[in-house]
């Protein structure tokens, strides 16, 4: 979970979230804590203006006008803020629905409105990649990486568009370098995408009886497959993630995007069995 702590005179304002909170508030947290911080930013701004303008005005003064049109373009920038931020929640929407190319059109309407949200719109390049935008899905997660430099799952996705570009053994070659992630799991199929390795190993080390970790290990040992072109080992990974207790049940945006995959490929998704997770 990313953590982003934002400081002002009056206020300390705390934002943590992930991908892997429910989609009404995996939005991201990223963007979430950079709109909070531009209005923080904006009210301080404001009130030093308005401050400013009324002392001016007593003395005299003609900044006052000034004053008046930099807190009117200051709101306007947040109004635009705020409508980009509700374009990529559509966007998610529609890619939960299984709408891929309306969820690009609202991610690209975002950059449009806010072209400062492009490093923190991770769901844009998933969208790319299940359209076949590779180059531009890689570019997205490279800049991704850029501000946030301990994410395996961006180098990784990134990783997969240039495996459909360039073939895994130059992708290999031009994968990130991030930090390590708090999560085991992702740490051992970091390993696996880096430096190549046996995927089995990694279905059988992560076992959880349907929950967390069999589904993150499933999709992307699913996906580490696609990227070696072995369609028909791909298909039972994935599908097995989609199928999981935590993949079939959780509003976690990364079991959209195993469901996303399976109906992108033609795969049949059928109910899971009951799981128990401890």
């Amino acid at each position: 979970m990313a953590l982003a702590r934002v400081s002002f005179p009056s206020a300390a304002i705390a934002i943590s979230c992930s991908r892997h909170q429910p989609l009404a508030r995996v939005h991201s947290c990223k963007s979430a804590a950079v709109v909070t911080k531009r209005r923080a930013a904006a009210t301080v701004v404001l009130g030093a203006a308005i401050g400013l303008g009324s002392w001016e005005l007593w003395a005299g003064g003609t900044v006052l006008a000034v004053t008046g049109v930099l807190m009117a373009s200051s709101l306007e920038r947040i109004q635009q803020q705020d409508k980009a931020m509700e374009c990529i929640s559509r966007g998610m929407q529609l890619f939960s629905q299984g709408d891929v190319e309306g969820s690009l059109v609202e991610f690209d309407k975002a950059l449009e409105l806010d072209p400062n949200q492009r490093p923190y719109l991770w769901q844009r390049g998933l969208t790319l990649y299940y359209l076949d935008r590779f180059e531009e899905g890689a570019n997205q997660f490279r800049d991704d990486v850029s501000i946030n430099p301990n994410d395996a799952e961006e180098a990784i996705w990134c990783f997969l568009c240039e495996a459909q570009l360039y073939g895994v053994d130059e992708a290999r070659k031009r994968f990130l370098e991030v930090g390590s992630d708090r999560r085991f799991v992702m740490r051992k199929v970091f390993e696996l995408f880096h430096h190549g390795g046996d995927p089995e190993k990694i279905l059988g080390q992560f076992d959880d009886n349907g929950g967390q970790l069999t589904f993150y290990s499933s999709l992307y040992t699913g996906l580490y497959f696609e990227a070696e072109q072995n369609a028909d080992a791909a298909k039972a990974a994935i599908t097995a993630a989609a199928r999981s207790f935590y993949g079939s049940r959780s509003t976690d945006y990364m079991a959209l995007v195993a469901k996303a995959h399976c109906a992108r490929r033609g795969w049949q998704l059928c109910e899971p069995s009951v799981a128990v997770i401890e």
